[in-house]
């Protein structure tokens, strides 16, 4: 965007847009009813990224022309779904008409008010010992065998879904939203949305999805990072968070993904991570935080709430830097 479609200057406009479309979010998420009618932006990307696996990761074909392949198939999405989104943050027109198109637009790239609720549907009805149902829900945000988990299995599962997930689905977005505009966002959707579908180190996707992988590794570097500082800061246990943070964040197969569960770990005194089932294959995982206990349903209220404060922290984040860079 070029200086002057909106008014004030660039980044303090950005700022603004992803503080109202997280507010936005808050408020209404994306309403069930319009899921129904016409899906939704992330599902929309999905379907393209499928039938591009489909068609190009070929399993005849051999490492290096599948790895090409899938270098290809990123760039493409890539490149149809940013290139749209900069012609569209060109054309908003100047003041708060502007400012508000831009945040509608960006909102449903925001998973705030998604993740707290499919998080709280696990722990709703392990909070009234009904770990059947808990199981069925926490299935829906893992990737992980959960038909035999025990409570403490649910509760590690869905407390990583939350830290993972705030970093994905919240930090980030809104970070390269800030940064970017409108365009930031939908690249760091895209991104995510890639990694999420083919980016697994599986006989059928480790070539093909390794640009995505790592693309994604990158853009996620200091997002990662934030939301375990946004975690210690607005924690109970902001120094056991922290520690813990630098201790165990690398005993994670990601790159990321340790820094914000290692924040959440230390700040609720428990120990994440470890061996889980998957449907191929078991992974036999390093704990985070080892020597503490498994988290209980207390804990994974206590990280609803540590969820909630963090999100606000953010919120107001984001609202001062707006204010700042504006002045």
């Amino acid at each position: 965007m070029s200086t002057g479609v909106l008014a004030g200057p660039e980044p303090a406009v950005y700022c603004s847009m992803m503080l109202l479309a997280v507010l936005v979010d808050v408020a209404v998420g994306w309403p069930q009813g319009l899921f129904v009618r016409i899906g939704h932006p992330v599902s929309w990307l999905g379907r393209l990224i499928g039938l591009l696996d489909a068609w190009l990761n070929v399993p005849r074909y051999v490492e290096s022309v599948r790895r090409v392949a899938g270098i290809l198939a990123m760039l493409f999405v890539v490149t149809v779904t940013v290139f749209p989104a900069v012609l569209i943050q060109q054309s908003l027109p100047a003041g708060i008409a502007g400012l508000m198109i831009g945040a509608c637009l960006s909102w449903p790239l925001i998973a705030a008010r998604s993740l707290y609720e499919h998080v709280n549907a696990v722990f709703q009805p392990l909070s009234r010992g009904n770990l059947d149902e808990a199981r069925q829900e926490v299935s829906r945000i893992v990737g992980r065998e959960t038909s035999q988990l025990d409570e403490a299995g649910v509760g590690r599962a869905a407390l990583e879904s939350l830290a993972e997930n705030t970093a994905d689905g919240i930090i980030a977005p809104v970070f390269w939203g800030a940064i970017l505009g409108f365009p930031g966002i939908v690249a760091y959707k895209t991104i995510n949305t890639l990694d999420s579908m083919v980016g697994h180190r599986t006989e059928r996707h480790a070539a093909f999805g390794w640009a995505s992988a790592r693309l994604d590794d990158a853009v996620n570097f200091i997002p990662a990072r934030l939301t375990g500082l946004l975690f210690a800061v607005f924690s109970a246990r902001p120094r056991e968070s922290l520690r813990c943070m630098r201790r165990d964040s690398g005993h994670h197969r990601s790159p990321n993904a340790g820094w914000p569960e290692a924040a959440m770990a230390g700040a609720l005194g428990v120990r994440l991570s470890g061996p889980r089932v998957y449907a191929d294959r078991v992974a036999d995982e390093p704990w985070v935080n080892p020597g503490f206990a498994d988290p209980g349903t207390g804990e994974l209220g206590n990280a609803l709430r540590l969820y909630v404060r963090s999100l606000i922290g953010m919120i107001g984040m984001l609202a001062l830097v707006a204010f700042a860079l504006s002045s």
